[in-house]
């Protein structure tokens, strides 16, 4: 039995898009390496297909050969790829460019660089009209009507500037516009969301859904955010080395896994609240076989739990599962998938509490900061007052523009304070930029940025990287050096092998502990992360979460963690401040934050986390953007977006911040009690 056979049960005519036994290869140093190997799926119109699971698995390739968009050192060697009946893979070169601009549009991760910097974007808009054989006149009114249909209010306004004037969110909505002025058949979405905010995803979602019910397209998404395809995809499938190893519907497939992959996958995420206490995130051994390797059999074997010799010796069947026909898993033991070991304990607490009587480690007191920018003082923070105590990890969110990177970068001096504000380390107040801070207090304070390709040095090997660092942190030498960053790399479950090649050569997940080694180098008391995990897999994002809470365990590190991921933030978290616009605007234990009462906008971060366990949320959408902080609102700067705004205080005053609880604070005019009533129901 063939999984297309029993995926959904359309034939290739009757399916929007109907993916047949494909099979890709990249063609390098002359050799054929296979990347796909034999993927069968099917879409049909209306329908959402998710496709999940790790870098390097094939998702992309997938959308790509759909398409036929692959690189010039790509190719398909079998199988076919159907869109509304038409084989794409016999098309000429002309046929393709035809179904391209009629039948089939693609919306890329990054929307910035899917436009021209340089081209305003209503001309961009309208040549997506022009480019179908409209008129300059027709494809202006098109663009306008497509602009307010991808829920852009003041499409005038858009259409005049350019696309690094928009946020993120309204580009991917400008990209999303253009895309749609076919009225495709089949619409791929690959990782759309992926560097949003957590509202914005929402809000993009939303979109997409609206639409896909409107136009009756068949969308293919890709996404490595498991929320994101239990939101918005009917089914999903689980790719793992150029194969599709468990298929079905989206719901069925995360409560109830039938495949060992995708059990590894989904113990990944901290999920139901899990706290780094409690027990630790499950990691998946090994990494993913690379490209071209011989895989006769069960591609998953080497890093499966209930690997045995027929799994090495016989292709897996493909094994239906359920009663209704609609889910198949590749896999020899599903009956055995109980069997996978659960996850083991967390860190201990004990280790975490801290010390009676001792200052905080970090404290920041009246700290703001303020720009110039053409003679104009732009405020991107603003009285700040925030404390970190030894072995705490206080998480940063808020959306991009409130202020996040900022306040991390005035903690380690990058940016001055103004004055009057002041930063102290164990009480003792330190200069505000980092060149007139001693060594001592440098070394006391490190940072682990959002992407290590960037933070590393490629042309230098890891050990060179440590070694520098160990070096200038410590200033130890030679010999006695390069044993502490043997032993430092051991720490960080890196192996001497590792230590020798240089960063280009490691993966993402391994080049992040490379990362993280350098920031230990010189045992620091703080480390500032900036969304360290944001760029990696959930299995490999399981592995740093687990790796930087014993770190903590250990050493009695304190962490200030930046992210939009409120998963996340949750799982490492033990506080939790909820920044906007250069305000504090919530601050508390991270159990509070999250069971309320809430300030507005904290409540509307919480109800656009996209939920792996399909929880029945009510979603608070906030109207408009992020004011420009050179032009701040009157009274509380949140009012022109709260939709619990009382007009005539919240737009004339600033409330304080002020505590509702021991330790938990926010700044709003509305009682609490009032507050645990509105909140209860609906907005």
């Amino acid at each position: 039995m063939s999984a297309s056979s029993i995926s959904l049960g359309t034939t290739a005519t009757a399916a929007a898009l109907a993916v047949d036994d494909l099979q890709v290869v990249y063609t390098v140093r002359g050799i054929d390496r296979a990347v796909l190997r034999g993927v069968s799926f099917s879409v049909a119109p209306g329908e959402a297909y998710g496709l999940v699971g790790e870098s390097g698995c094939g998702k992309s390739t997938t959308a790509y050969a759909a398409l036929r968009y692959l690189p010039r050192n790509g190719k398909i060697v079998g199988g076919s790829v159907h869109v509304a009946g038409r084989d794409v893979t016999s098309m000429s070169t002309a046929e393709l460019q035809e179904f391209r601009a009629r039948e089939a549009s693609m919306v890329y991760q990054d929307p910035a660089q899917a436009m021209n910097p340089t081209i305003k974007v209503g001309k961009q808009v309208i040549e997506s009209f022009t480019l179908l054989g409209q008129s300059k006149e027709q494809a202006a009114a098109s663009a306008m009507v497509a602009l307010r249909k991808v829920r852009i209010a003041d499409p005038t306004r858009v259409m005049d500037r350019y696309p690094f004037q928009l946020s993120g969110g309204m580009q991917q909505r400008v990209v999303i516009a253009m895309a749609l002025a076919c009225n495709p058949k089949l619409l791929v979405l690959d990782e759309p969301t992926t560097g949003l905010d957590a509202t914005v995803e929402a809000e993009v979602l939303d979109l997409v859904r609206v639409l896909r019910q409107e136009t009756d397209a068949a969308v293919l998404m890709i996404a490595h955010n498991l929320g994101i395809i239990r939101q918005l995809c009917d089914r999903v499938g689980v790719m793992y080395a150029g194969k599709v190893v468990e298929e079905g519907p989206s719901a069925q497939v995360f409560d109830d896994p039938q495949h060992p992959y995708t059990v590894g996958l989904l113990r990944s995420l901290p999920r139901r609240g899990v706290r780094k206490t409690e027990q630790a995130l499950s990691t998946i051994p090994g990494i993913l076989p690379l490209i071209g390797s011989d895989l006769p059999t069960c591609v998953f074997v080497d890093r499966c739990p209930l690997a045995d010799e027929t799994c090495r010796t016989v292709v897996p069947p493909v094994v239906p599962v359920g009663i209704n026909g609609d889910r198949y898993t590749r896999c020899h033991h599903s009956d055995r998938i109980i069997e996978v070991e659960e996850t083991k304990p967390g860190v201990d607490i004990t280790l975490l509490a801290p010390a009676e009587g001792q200052p905080d480690v970090l404290e920041l007191s009246h700290v703001s900061k303020t720009f110039k920018q053409r003679n104009h003082a732009v405020p991107a923070l603003v009285d700040v007052e925030l404390g970190l105590a030894e072995g705490e990890t206080l998480g940063i969110v808020g959306e991009s523009g409130s202020g996040k990177s900022t306040l991390a970068k005035t903690m380690l001096g990058i940016e001055s304070a103004d004055s009057g504000g002041v930063v102290s380390l164990d009480g003792r107040a330190v200069a505000a930029a980092t060149g007139g801070r001693s060594a001592e207090d440098k070394r006391s304070m490190q940072m682990v940025f959002q992407n290590p390709d960037s933070a590393l040095n490629r042309a230098w090997s890891v050990r060179r990287i440590l070694m520098r660092s160990v070096e200038k942190l410590t200033g130890i030498k030679g010999e006695e050096a390069n044993k502490r960053v043997e032993t430092l790399a051991a720490h960080l479950r890196l192996t001497p092998r590792h230590l020798d090649l240089k960063p280009r050569q490691l993966s993402g997940g391994l080049k992040q502990r490379v990362a993280i080694a350098r920031a230990f180098a010189g045992d620091p008391k703080i480390v500032v992360c900036d969304e360290p995990t944001s760029a990696l897999d959930v299995s490999v994002q399981a592995a740093i979460l687990n790796l930087l809470a014993d770190l903590q365990s250990e050493q009695r590190t304190s962490y200030v963690f930046i992210t939009h991921d409120m998963g996340v933030v949750r799982y490492l978290a033990d506080r939790i401040a909820v920044m906007y616009l250069g305000r504090i605007q919530e601050v508390g234990p991270t159990d509070d934050v999250f069971h309320g009462p809430n300030h507005p906008y904290t409540e509307a971060l919480l109800s656009a986390i996209p939920s792996v366990d399909g929880e029945e949320k009510v979603r608070i959408r906030l109207d408009g953007e992020i004011p420009s902080p050179a032009n701040p609102p009157s009274g509380c700067v949140f009012h022109p977006r709260c939709p619990r705004v009382m007009m005539g205080i919240c737009d004339v005053t600033e409330p304080p911040l002020a505590e509702v609880s021991p330790g938990h604070a926010m700044r709003c005019h509305i009682p609490v009690e009032q507050l645990i009533e509105l909140q209860r129901k609906p907005v």
